[in-house]
């Protein structure tokens, strides 16, 4: 082993023949190392008298050779064959310094060969890909390109696509093709195409996929030519003809938008109106004839049957008898004389009469023509039955047809709030943020007009709404359209945010929001189950939502994963609650998800409905927050006086309903509440009053102090939970207390309240527990409801929605913001900033900073360029 050691590579041997040096049959070839196998390195060499491996530049052990001898049968030379074995313990003492190598060195009695180096690396494959696709809507024939990047690995993956889980060929398919960056196109989007692509890398390690991205390729409508102009709808006089077409040319499909325009058309037309005719008055009777007769006459002309009207009805000549003694008889040539002129008469006044109903006639259908004219104001046109957006591309985005069943109102392209005046919102510039074009734009929204009164009448008909509280104290309501709005139930930490574009359009809504006293709505639990929250409704349940609303309201417990087993609860139609969302665990559903912060839980849900909040403690140091909060009579006009120790639990809702029930007994608070935190340790809760002037008052209390059962106070079914101590004053001059009042849980740790006040003293009932944030209207409409603009939060969702270079998308924002924790719900929805932007509305209206927002938008911006800030001189 010495003498290889220190052996040195010779140069050929002066006159020795070339065709006696070593050359190899077989060199080690580059190995990578999976998992913890050793690899095996090979070479074989021809005449060769020994045989090293050399690794790194150091002579491998010559123990760790393993060493074969045979002849070539073509030359008779001695063959030699030499194995290694490289572990990965031996790769990783150099990590990180040089990549590990090995080389063969053959001598021969005329000299040395060197064989190739043979690279040995550490196989590997991370887990998370360096870029996924994403979800993505687009037009059909529109090309789609999805990114992957996959996960860094040694050696380097091989990437393939995934197709509703089949393999995706480009040999196969003439309109997909992979980049060389591993990116799938789809030269032109068929509808064949909307499926669930899933980009997997694999090397010789692992395979790993990434999340799927749905592709939905849609179709926008077109309208069909127009039908031909139906029939006058009356048969005589003014009506309507019309026509129609149908956007089925083609229909939209997947999500397509409507088409634009009056699918019906109307015009004004009028039809002649036939006219019967009608017998003019009797003429006089004739002179008594020969005949001892005489007649008389009418005539059809009154009015004359016109436009195929019906002609008159019975004879137009009468006869009768004349007396037979007065007859005169006249000379034949007489009478004929006598009926000639009669008839010369007769013949004269009909002609006289159809030219006064000619000349009528004219003069009536002049006057209708111009009636005909002065109507064309009746041929205006028809608003279409249905309107709907069109895709984020189109450049009208923000130009809405008018609805008419809305008010409307003009907004001049202003991007400040107004609750900010001179306040400046800074976003970042460059080509992360898209700008939205210049331009007058005209937004709609519904107002809330209907009082509570008409409100409740309409919903009261509905079974679902009959077990609704008839008050407006505990109820909010209001109608809303796609511009979305919000709903607060003022004191109570209780509100619902309906963002833009949550109601489809052309759609009205009206929405209500209720607080549930306990006692009014069963909720049944089980086990070491317990009510966490208000029981809350909002609804009417069943309405369609495109985009999840956010229920906002308190808890009262101290979360821990380790502690508690925290379940979001719904009510269904039949009236069972049903568990459909358990926090902290993987969703089941993507129609429901619930941030939980200190105080206060986020609910999104496209489905309307009854929510609460259970918990389920998993051990003994489970706890729940109580308020403990003290009340007593602002006079006192008898020698008794009474001490309320409310245990209730740390809502808003709960602390609103006991300030407004102690208003109605004249009772006053007494100091700040204070927060107990109560274990699920089975031990009761006691309360004592200590430390009273025993010369001027007594406890009419008999024991040492009360006790309110575990389980009354746990399951949180009983929000009002107190204890009465009842003093009694020795003097009736006595107009001052002080004591001290000890809550402590059993084998727990104590609170106490000193009391110390004047009991004549007539004072107000504190007003410090009225959150001032929430004083005002408890329904807000359209962009009154946000604090962002509605032209920057469409600026901010089609600039951060893409995949942005060097990260710079919604996934830094949501780090910026602390929602890091909840990717994989906001990457689950079509628009993840969209919903970043609602949760940040939830949680800080109407007072939130708007320019940390703009700080959080800003540093995502700094990685793709210079800032600009949008000032209100701008707007």
């Amino acid at each position: 082993a010495g003498a290889q050691q220190s052996a040195t590579v010779a140069n050929p041997v002066s006159g020795a023949s070339p065709d006696l040096l070593p050359h190899f049959q077989l060199e080690p070839e580059d190995v990578y190392i999976v998992k913890n196998k050793a690899v095996t390195l090979a070479c074989r060499a021809t005449p060769a008298t020994q045989i090293y491996f050399k690794c790194n530049g150091e002579w491998v052990h010559q123990g760790d050779h393993i060493t074969q001898h045979s002849t070539d049968r073509g030359t008779g030379l001695p063959v030699m064959e030499v194995r290694i074995e490289v572990t990965r313990q031996q790769v990783e003492k150099i990590f990180g310094l040089e990549e590990y190598w090995c080389q063969c060195v053959a001598w021969s009695s005329s000299g040395t060969t060197k064989s190739q180096k043979a690279f040995v690396r550490i196989a590997y494959l991370r887990k998370n890909f360096e870029q996924e696709p994403t979800a993505r809507e687009v037009s059909i024939e529109q090309g789609i390109v999805l990114p992957c990047r996959p996960p860094e690995g040694i050696p380097p993956a091989e990437v393939e696509w995934l197709r509703n889980e089949e393999l995706v060929d480009p040999a196969l398919d003439a309109n997909v093709y992979v980049t060389p960056e591993h990116s799938l196109v789809l030269r032109q989007a068929r509808l064949a195409d909307t499926a669930n692509y899933t980009c997997v890398a694999k090397n010789i390690v692992a395979r790993r996929r990434s999340a799927s991205a749905a592709i939905t390729v849609y179709v926008n409508g077109g309208w069909s030519t127009w039908t031909q102009w139906s029939g006058c709808s009356t048969s005589c006089g003014r009506g309507w003809q019309k026509r129609s077409r149908t956007c089925t040319n083609p229909t939209p499909l997947n999500g397509g938008a409507f088409c634009e325009g009056q699918n019906v058309q109307k015009t004004a037309c009028t039809t002649l109106c036939p006219v019967d005719g009608a017998w003019s008055e009797w003429s006089k009777w004739s002179v008594c004839g020969a005949e001892c007769t005489h007649w008389r006459s009418r005539e059809c002309s009154e009015p004359a049957p016109r436009n195929g009207g019906q002609d008159c009805h019975g004879p137009e000549l009468d006869t009768r008898n004349c007396t037979s003694e007065l007859c005169s008889h006249a000379a034949p040539g007489a009478e004929d004389v006598a009926l000639y002129v009669g008839l010369v008469a007769v013949a004269v006044c009909l002609v006289l009469l159809l030219l006064v109903g000619v000349l009528v006639y004219c003069r009536k259908k002049g006057g209708l023509d111009a009636d005909v004219a002065d109507s064309s104001i009746l041929t205006a046109g028809f608003q279409p039955v249905s309107i709907k957006p069109s895709k984020a591309d189109n450049p009208s985005l923000l130009t809405i047809q008018p609805d008419l069943g809305t008010a409307t109102m003009t907004y001049q392209g202003s991007l400040c709030p107004r609750q900010d005046g001179p306040a400046k919102l800074q976003l970042p510039n460059g080509h992360l943020l898209s700008p939205l074009g210049a331009g007058r734009h005209t937004l709609h929204h519904s107002s809330p007009a209907a009082e509570g009164a008409d409100f409740v009448a309409r919903l009261s008909t509905q079974s679902y709404f009959r077990s609704l509280p008839r008050g407006t104290t505990n109820m909010a309501y209001g109608t809303f359209n796609f511009l979305g709005g919000r709903l607060m139930i003022p004191n109570t930490g209780i509100s619902l945010l309906i963002p833009p574009d949550a109601i489809p359009r052309g759609k009205i809504y009206e929405v209500y929001l209720t607080l549930h006293k306990q006692e009014e709505v069963r909720l049944p639990l089980a086990g070491c189950q317990t009510l966490l929250s208000p029981i809350v409704s909002c609804g009417p349940p069943g309405v369609l939502l495109t985009r999840p609303a956010i229920l906002a309201m308190g808890h009262c417990v101290e979360a821990s994963a380790e502690n508690w087993s925290i379940r979001l609860k719904k009510q269904s139609c039949e009236g069972t609650w049903e568990d459909v969302l358990q926090l902290g665990a993987e969703p089941c559903t993507e129609l429901y998800y619930c941030q939980l912060e200190a105080q206060a839980c986020y609910i999104f849900t496209e489905q309307l409905g009854r929510f609460a909040l259970v918990g389920e403690s998993l051990s003994m140091a489970a706890s729940k927050r109580l308020k403990l909060v003290l009340f007593a009579p602002a006079a006192c006009p008898s020698l008794e006086y009474n001490i309320r120790v409310y245990c209730l639990s740390d809502t808003q809702d709960v602390l609103k309903e006991v300030i407004q029930l102690e208003k109605q007994l004249g009772g006053q608070l007494i100091g700040a509440p204070r927060v107990l935190h109560f274990k699920d340790s089975y031990h009761n809760l006691r309360l004592s009053i200590h430390d009273m002037p025993s010369s001027l008052w007594k406890s009419k209390l008999l024991a040492s102090y009360q006790e309110i059962p575990f389980y009354h106070i746990w399951s949180g079914l009983q929000p009002f939970l107190h204890c009465t101590f009842t003093l009694e004053r020795l003097s009736p001059s006595t107009c001052e207390l002080a004591c001290k009042i000890w809550v402590w849980q059993v084998e727990g740790d104590g609170q106490s309240f000193t009391v110390n006040f004047n009991i004549a003293k007539d004072t107000r009932f504190s007003d410090w527990l009225v959150p001032d944030s929430e004083v005002g209207a408890p329904a807000l409409v359209g962009p009154s409801a946000f604090k962002i603009p509605f032209l920057i939060r469409q600026k901010i969702i089609s600039s951060l929605d893409p995949p942005g270079t060097r990260g710079a998308d919604w996934r830094t924002l949501a780090q910026k913001l602390n929602l890091d924790s909840h990717l994989s719900f906001f990457a689950s929805k079509p628009s993840p900033t969209a919903m970043i932007l609602n949760l940040w509305e939830a949680r800080h209206f109407p007072n939130g900073n708007l320019s940390q927002l703009a700080a959080a938008v800003a540093e995502v911006g700094k990685q793709d360029g210079a800032l600009f800030a949008v000032s209100e001189a701008e707007c």
